[in-house]
């Protein structure tokens, strides 16, 4: 039987299995020579059943990501992936109907669970790699999802609110 707990356990382990691979790619942010005219960076997560990306965007304040056309090779700017279709949660094939049973009887109550333990997981992968370091501000969200995660303040802001002053 499948129970929310449960649910959220399994969810941990399977994000904390790619935990070492994510402080890295975050470390190398953090060597980037980024172009003057970023204002943030906006890390994005794409989830699909129970697969998930996760892509840092260079964003000016306007909301558009920035893009460099120089010759200067050491400059970045455009989009960085962190993870690429990882799975962070495995249904057995003979559970399918009985989990997906569960999930919709609880929905809200999963999705509002799952996307806070992806956010804290983010965080403190943010956190161990020293992200921080880096002089530009820093959100992580869900893709077409409004509230986002202040990465340097450490709370929930809407999305609209990264792009004021």
């Amino acid at each position: 039987m499948f129970t929310i707990e449960n649910h959220i356990a399994s969810l941990k382990e399977g994000l904390q299995r790619h935990s070492d691979a994510l402080i890295h790619r975050i470390k190398e942010t953090l060597t980037f020579n980024y172009y003057e005219k970023i204002d943030l960076l906006d890390f994005t997560a794409f989830v699909q059943s129970f697969g998930l990306d996760i892509v840092m965007f260079s964003m000016d304040r306007g909301a558009g990501e920035v893009f460099y056309e120089g010759n200067e090779s050491s400059i970045f700017a455009g989009s960085y992936n962190l993870l690429e279709d990882i799975e962070y949660y495995h249904i057995p094939d003979d559970k399918r109907d009985e989990f997906w049973t569960f999930y919709e009887e609880a929905d809200y109550s999963i999705s509002e669970a799952e996307t806070k333990v992806i956010v804290e997981w983010f965080a403190d992968c943010w956190n161990k790699a020293n992200g921080k370091s880096v002089s530009l501000p820093a959100y992580f969200s869900f893709h077409d999802y409004d509230p986002c995660f202040d990465l340097y303040e450490n709370k929930w802001i809407m999305d609209g609110d990264k792009w004021d002053y």
